[in-house]
């Protein structure tokens, strides 16, 4: 019986979890089980542990309706089996088998780090990561193929049986030099070969670290079913995995920690599988189309920045794909004769052979990583991509012969892709350490990919290059010699994307996820300018928030043709969680703005709108000036200069005022909507602040703007007493020749609060999706459009005057609701303040001559 058959539910439960599918079906056709397969397997689990669901035949005419309404084909094409996934399981107890795993590989880099510090005390850093990733890898990867049926299943398992296994555990590693012929296991000089492993056949690991990686490795210990664990997700762990280096204190003691520049970064962010495909599609896919086959067999597809492979991936993927689809139009001719390209497996599906499927990588894909561990992790990704499916390699080859998996150190690369050699030409060579060298990894693509870059480079550029990554300031100085995007402040995607096209053919392709900061950031004119100038633009991806989970940047996915830019209509789309938006853009209008700047966020609709609103202003600059706040600490800044530890113990801060410097302050958490709410902090005010301001600044009447807005609605109040506002407050005075024309700074703020101006600012800076912290900046605000108003046209006076009033009684009723607490005059209070928040806009609406259509767009607009 299936119902209380623990054995059989862990099997499948095990098969779902590893594959990363929700639910899976558990049927002797009697009974009918389904399982919860987010939840993790473990041995012990009895068999109604995340079972959701079970019938026996006597139950199924009565709920046949609901068995056929969810898990019939044509329900599950019109989406039913989604919906009760969504209703059915609960995230409770869930977890997903990348996190599993990589929490499993962490335990054993760990082990292993300390043990083999310990047992082999003359290894460097170095040597130790790259002793302890390799083990790691090998197991791995040797475990993987006996769960599909290459190697024999239980091998590794039987070596805990008996002393010293590491040594026959080598023993195995050296069968398998001689089987696979792959990097990973490489320990004999060959001709035409990069230099052999010489140091882990040497190391020493105790038998009990050993026997806890090998024991969990395998049922019924281990959760994990390796014949259906996606190459996806063994990437996302491998790359949560590099984040992380072994260092050794100086009593030869392994310690993990978070590499440096991963930590500036905020943590590793892997790239999502279908914002891969998305990218080689637009790329690769062009190359391949209409094509023929030898033409195919010439493409060079390139990944700069390899990371753990997952561009790479996705691009031999759909080399495979196109390959056996073009194959099976003739079957016969591509499974016959002396070198067949297909062959056929059970059930009557065509398969590409295992030298065909060596053939297209070796041919077709190239990556370079700054990382000697991502490079390792690449590779062996790209190997066991190329065993995927495989389970007759006996009857293609005899392995004992002829060698299995192709040898990728031409392929995959290690170095630094924006470093060449001759950086050292201007370096005195003998002043930098050895770990200097060893960190910039200077790479010289003329020679390391010299027949590929003499016949005019590759065919298409993918990935998703590093942003933020740390520079040295003898980094810094060469990218800005030899980078013409090197700008202001150095980031590293800009040079990427330079490198890109330098490395691209004439008509050639290149496609990336970059942050969407670059088509409107200050320190990027010369990249977009770059762009525009040099390139096509071809499609640019506005990418769903939290496309990265936990990072809290904005990107964009940028596809660009390397040619004279001829056309000038590029298609953006907007991938929002429930629907795609997309219009085209003119790339000749990017080269009328100023500093090439350009909005993808603004349908043509709304660049048309923008455009009008412009016509009937003035910048807000004409009217006002504008100041950031008070900086209170930075170290090296301030009289005296400021040691850090200030803003450490926040010294400048009181909750009481204790001395005659003691100023009221105000930050941005206190501003709201025509509201001030002080929460009775001060600050010591003086020469020794970061950046102070100007006295005149924190006296008499002034707009405060909060500088982080509140889901794109802006923040903004004034007042008129003496306090101070930090920098995360922006300050608004209005000119005194202004004033003297008739304008009221009320005036000014019912603007600023109104929809329309949060509109304007969430179509026109990237400041305004800034992830988390969606920004508004004193350039943003001196750039808001205001209403010209002609005093002596009594429309236009009585509109102003109506809209102070307006704002006047805005700021009266929010002190009187701040005040109040009793709750239905609240709540009159809240309906008021509503009613009247709604005229400002309507009164906004007709000062700028909106119609009733540009009403909608501004409404709907978020």
């Amino acid at each position: 019986q299936l119902k209380n058959n623990a054995e059989a539910a862990f099997q499948v439960r095990r098969y779902g979890w590893s594959a990363k599918l929700p639910l899976s079906i558990l049927t002797n056709f009697s009974e009918f089980a389904v399982y919860d397969c987010r939840i993790k397997p473990v041995k012990n689990d009895n068999a109604a542990h995340a079972r959701i669901l079970y019938l026996t035949y006597t139950e199924y005419l009565a709920r046949w309706e609901e068995l056929i309404g969810i898990f019939s084909r044509e329900a599950i094409l019109k989406g039913a089996f989604d919906k009760y996934i969504d209703s059915k399981t609960h995230k409770k107890g869930t977890a997903e088998v990348d996190t599993a795993f990589l929490t499993e590989i962490e335990r054993w880099r760990d082990m292993l780090a300390r043990n083999i510090a310990l047992r082999n005390s003359v290894l460097s850093s170095r040597q130790l990561n790259f002793a302890v990733q390799q083990t790691i890898d090998r197991i791995i990867f040797l475990r993987i193929c006996e769960d599909r049926g290459i190697e024999d299943y239980g091998r590794l398992l039987a070596l805990q049986n008996g002393p010293k296994i590491y040594t026959r555990l080598f023993q195995h590693f050296s069968e398998a030099d001689e089987r696979y012929n792959s990097g990973l296991f490489h320990f004999k000089a060959e001709k035409g070969r990069d230099d052999p492993d010489t140091l882990t056949p040497s190391l020493i690991i105790d038998d009990k670290i050993l026997k806890d990686i090998l024991k969990n490795l395998y049922y019924p210990d281990s959760p994990y079913e390796f014949s259906v664990l996606p190459a996806d997700i063994l990437g996302q762990v491998y790359e949560q995995f590099l984040g992380q280096v072994i260092r050794l204190t100086p009593a030869h003691r392994a310690v993990i920690e978070q590499k440096p520049d991963i930590k500036k970064a905020g943590g590793v962010y892997y790239t999502p599988t279908y914002i891969v495909d998305y990218i080689v599609k637009q790329t690769v896919g062009p190359l391949v189309h209409n094509q023929k086959l030898n033409q195919i067999s010439h493409l060079k597809i390139l990944d700069p920045a390899c990371g753990s492979g997952s561009f790479l991936l996705g691009a031999y993927q759909f080399l495979l794909d196109w390959h056996s689809e073009h194959y099976q139009k003739n079957p016969s001719k591509w499974a016959s004769g002396k070198n067949p390209r297909l062959y056929q497996i059970s059930g009557g599906t065509w398969q590409l052979t295992l030298p065909e499927r060596k053939r297209i990588l070796l041919n077709n894909l190239y990556g370079v990583d700054i990382d000697p561990q991502a490079v390792e992790v690449t590779k062996l990704s790209l190997l066991l991509k190329v065993l995927e499916n495989e389970q007759n390699l006996f009857s293609q080859l005899s392995l004992w012969k002829e060698r299995v998996l192709p040898d990728l150190d031409n392929n995959i690369k290690c170095g630094n892709s924006l470093i060449s050699t001759d950086f050292y030409q201007g370096q005195q060579l003998g002043l930098l350490d050895e770990e200097t060298l060893y960190r910039i990894n200077a790479f010289d693509w003329e020679s390391e990919f010299a027949p590929i870059l003499k016949t005019g480079g590759f065919d298409a550029v993918i990935g998703n290059p590093p942003y933020g990554a740390l520079l040295s300031s003898l980094e810094i100085d060469y990218l800005r010699e030899k980078q013409t995007t090197a700008q202001y402040q150095i980031d590293t995607y800009p040079l990427f994307i330079e490198k890109a096209y330098y490395l691209s053919k004439q008509n050639g392709y290149f496609g990336m996820i970059v942050p969407s900061a670059w088509v409107a950031s200050q320190y990027n004119e010369a990249l977009r300018q770059f762009i525009v100038s040099k390139t096509i633009l071809k499609n640019v991806v506005i990418a769903p928030k939290n496309t990265f989970v936990s990072a809290t940047v904005e990107t964009l996915i940028l596809i660009s043709k390397k040619t004279e830019p001829k056309e000038t209509q590029f298609l953006v789309e907007r991938w929002d969680k429930k629907e795609k938006i997309s219009y085209f853009l003119d790339q000749k209008e990017i080269e009328k703005q100023p500093a090439y700047r350009f909005s993808v966020y603004c349908e043509p609709k709304i660049t048309k709108l923008l455009d009008k609103i412009d016509s009937l202003s003035m910048p807000l600059s004409e009217y006002a000036s504008v100041v950031w706040g008070v900086k209170i600490y930075q170290k090296g800044k301030g009289k005296p200069k400021q040691k850090g530890e200030e803003s450490q113990r926040k010294i400048f801060h009181s909750s009481t005022k204790t001395k005659q410097t003691h100023k009221p302050l105000i930050g941005g958490r206190e501003i709201n909507r025509y509201v001030i709410d002080w929460k009775g902090m001060y600050v010591d005010y003086g020469e020794w602040l970061a950046e102070p301001r100007t006295p005149d600044w924190f006296t008499g009447w002034r707009i405060l703007v909060r500088e982080v807005t509140d889901k794109g609605i802006i923040q903004a109040s004034m007042m008129e007493s003496d306090f101070v506002f930090s920098n995360s407050v922006d300050g608004i005075r209005l000119k005194k020749k202004e004033s003297e024309k008739g304008y009221e700074l009320a005036f000014i703020l019912g603007i600023i609060n109104s929809k329309f101006i949060s509109f304007y600012h969430l179509n026109t800076s990237a400041n305004a999706f800034k992830g988390t912290f969606p920004k508004l900046l004193v350039k943003d605000l001196l750039t808001f459009p205001i209403r010209t108003i002609d005093f002596d046209n009594p429309t236009d006076k009585a509109n102003h005057d109506k809209l102070v009033q307006f704002v006047e009684q805005m700021i009266a009723f929010n002190k009187q609701l701040a005040a109040e607490n009793e709750p239905q005059t609240k709540t009159l209070l809240k309906r008021r303040i509503d009613a009247i928040d709604r005229q400002i806009d309507e009164l906004v609406y007709r000062l700028y001559g909106l119609t009733v259509e540009e009403i909608e767009i501004v409404e709907k607009n978020k």
